[in-house]
């Protein structure tokens, strides 16, 4: 064995502990990420993607990596930082996407689809069947606009932002993690206002029907008219709904730590 195979011996240690590093912030954030960190995308698949990461990056990352911690201790909050890390990148995304299931909840409940439960890992154990279609269209516009690759060059760029062994920003992520939970609330407020709107006018003159006509069973009369008019409401303002969603998904998108 020549000394360049013994020195290359000698840095396998290194190299694999910061191959380790790199992925501990990629592979926490693929589990996240719209589009790559679906429930419905196999684990090992998963795991793949965050693997194929590591080796597209590593030896662009690796001479701003941080070398091999000599305490056990230092090693261990290295990769607790990192996973941190690609944790907040990885929420902050799926929190903009979340905005359109949201909505898609919001309105069931208004057009009289509300016990209409289907099983929804995004939002919990279950979830309206709009909130889960709206929300597996969110998933595709991400896709189909390329906003995924946003999200990984954002990824990529972090190690600029937030390079590897520096503290992590607990505060800068508490307040951009509510800032964003509060703009995805605000976005699916938005989308639902014309359905808010039409069901106060529904119940109104449901009221004034009551008043006038006490014998006419309004219950009965109300329940397949809301749902009709919510559904004819919904396909006139789908296409700007989306347009709207898919507008502030990118601004979303576009503001991710390392995508600036």
């Amino acid at each position: 064995m020549n000394e360049a195979d013994l020195a290359l011996l000698q840095t396998l240690p290194a190299i694999a502990f910061q191959a380790v590093v790199v992925f501990a912030r990629l592979g926490a954030a693929v589990m996240l990420l719209p589009g790559l960190g679906e429930e419905e995308v196999p684990a090992p698949l998963r795991l793949g993607l965050g693997l194929a990461l590591v080796a597209l990056l590593f030896p662009i990352v690796a001479p701003g990596l941080p070398p091999v911690p000599q305490e056990a201790a230092d090693a261990l909050r290295l990769l607790a930082t990192e996973i941190l890390i690609g944790l907040w990148i990885g929420g902050l995304a799926r929190l903009a996407l979340l905005a359109f299931a949201m909505a898609g909840q919001a309105i069931s409940a208004l057009i009289g689809l509300g016990g209409l439960l289907v099983v929804d890992p995004g939002l919990g154990l279950q979830a309206t069947a709009l909130g889960r279609a709206l929300g597996l269209l969110a998933v595709v516009l991400v896709m189909a606009t390329g906003l995924h690759g946003v999200a990984l060059r954002a990824l990529a760029e972090s190690y600029a932002v937030l390079p590897a062994g520096n503290p992590f920003p607990a505060g800068a992520a508490a307040a951009t993690l509510a800032q964003a939970g509060a703009d995805a609330l605000a976005l699916a407020l938005r989308l639902a206002a014309p359905f808010v709107i039409g069901a106060i006018v529904l119940n109104v003159a449901l009221g004034l029907l009551a008043r006038l006509a006490p014998q006419v069973q309004t219950f009965f009369v109300a329940v397949p008219g809301q749902i009709l008019a919510g559904l004819a409401l919904l396909g006139l303002l789908a296409p700007p709904m989306i347009a709207t969603f898919a507008e502030a998904l990118r601004a979303s998108f576009l503001a991710l730590p390392g995508a600036r």
